[in-house]
């Protein structure tokens, strides 16, 4: 299975009395997106699931893919690690699976897939992890293919 972490791309700054659910992309932000969902376009397979939290600058940075997505509940702000896990249903899932999602959800995610002794990863907004899982001589294992930056495509 493949699994692609994707944080949303930078968006406004939340202030007090914000509807942080509401937040959208700033104009970097639209761009990062815009620069990541081009890369993605040419690397991921045609039968992808694409999984996004239902947060306005989730949905914004999605969409710059240009193709169909689901939004899930279980990747809002403050989602668990399990939850995500749960959703995608990893190891086990085949094929390809693509999450929009938040800090600090996808890092403690990375972080638990690879077994690190820190509680999370940091994820540069606008930026992909893409693992992949396989099991090798009877055990499972985390690979990492690839973790790109916005900023550098």
């Amino acid at each position: 299975m493949d699994l692609i972490l994707w944080r949303h791309a930078e968006a406004q700054e939340w202030t007090q009395g914000c509807d942080d659910m509401a937040r959208r992309l700033t104009t970097r932000g639209e761009k990062q997106a815009k620069r990541m969902a081009g890369w993605l376009d040419r690397q991921l397979p045609d039968n992808t699931r694409i999984l996004v939290s239902p947060a306005v600058r989730t949905e914004q940075t999605a969409s710059a893919l240009g193709r169909k997505f689901k939004l899930r509940p279980e990747l809002e702000p403050g989602a668990s690690t399990a939850q995500l896990l749960e959703l995608v249903q990893w190891p086990d899932a085949r094929g390809c699976v693509l999450v929009v999602g938040h800090q600090p959800t996808l890092g403690q995610t990375i972080a638990q897939l690879l077994g690190l002794s820190v509680a999370e990863c940091s994820v540069k907004k606008g930026a992909v992890w893409w693992l992949r899982s396989r099991e090798r001589e009877a055990q499972a294992q985390t690979r990492v293919v690839t973790v790109q930056s916005p900023d550098l495509l």
